[in-house]
């Protein structure tokens, strides 16, 4: 962000970013859905990995099978390989490998949380947001966890999976989610440090929680 950029986002009370990171199950979606339509501002969940596609012309598949992991090359091998069999496979790989890593890959979207939080008020889910708009100067970082027994119940609500595999999900996701962001951030994912706020949506449920975040959200960049 150049001082221009930065200069005008200062002085225009109605430009802010909210930065979500969640626990798996803990209503975080819904919650940022509620806020952004609280607020009137574009919500950015998985749709910022159809923006980081179409900015860099990868195939936005590679991004949706690597989305908020670290694991770059397993996923490659994954998305290419059913598509093109024998040595016709190994070129393309071998092609993506030579002009992509992880932390290009990461660097792709970067660029396009950049973009969109420039083009005006947004709400990203996840994905480092926080990181990334560390320099950012109207920002709100928020992460949401929940009650065991509740996340659980919403994992097998949504995916329609019995309670054990809803766990095994539920534990799989957060470890994703935490070596991710411990790996490509600055601070701890979940830990209160991190964050400007953390709130257990258990407490006061999904609508109460959105609630409660935005009212922290206008008291803490005086929005009028």
């Amino acid at each position: 962000m150049n001082a221009q950029e930065e200069n005008k986002i200062q002085t225009d009370n109605n430009h802010f970013v909210i930065n979500i990171g969640r626990q798996l199950g803990s209503g975080g979606r819904q919650i940022g859905r509620l806020l952004a339509e609280k607020f009137g501002i574009a919500y950015y969940d998985k749709e910022i990995l159809t923006l980081a596609a179409k900015e860099s012309g990868f195939c936005e598949e590679i991004f949706r099978r690597n989305d908020e992991k670290k694991g770059f090359f397993d996923s490659l091998f994954g998305c290419v390989v059913p598509l093109m069999g024998g040595s016709e496979g190994d070129f393309y790989i071998n092609q993506y490998a030579n002009q992509m890593s992880n932390e290009n890959l990461f660097r792709i979207q970067s660029d396009a949380i950049r973009k969109a939080a420039l083009e005006g008020s947004c709400i990203f889910i996840g994905r480092c947001a926080d990181y990334v708009l560390r320099d950012f100067p109207r920002c709100v970082n928020v992460f949401i966890a929940a009650n065991e027994e509740d996340r659980i119940r919403r994992i097998m609500e949504l995916t329609q999976v019995d309670e054990k595999q809803a766990a095994k999900l539920m534990t799989q996701g957060d470890s994703n989610r935490a070596d991710f962001y411990n790996f490509y951030g600055s601070g701890e994912w979940g830990a209160a440090s991190t964050y400007d706020l953390c709130i257990n949506s258990s407490i006061l449920g999904i609508e109460g929680t959105a609630d409660f975040i935005a009212e922290f959200v206008e008291k803490k960049l005086a929005l009028k």
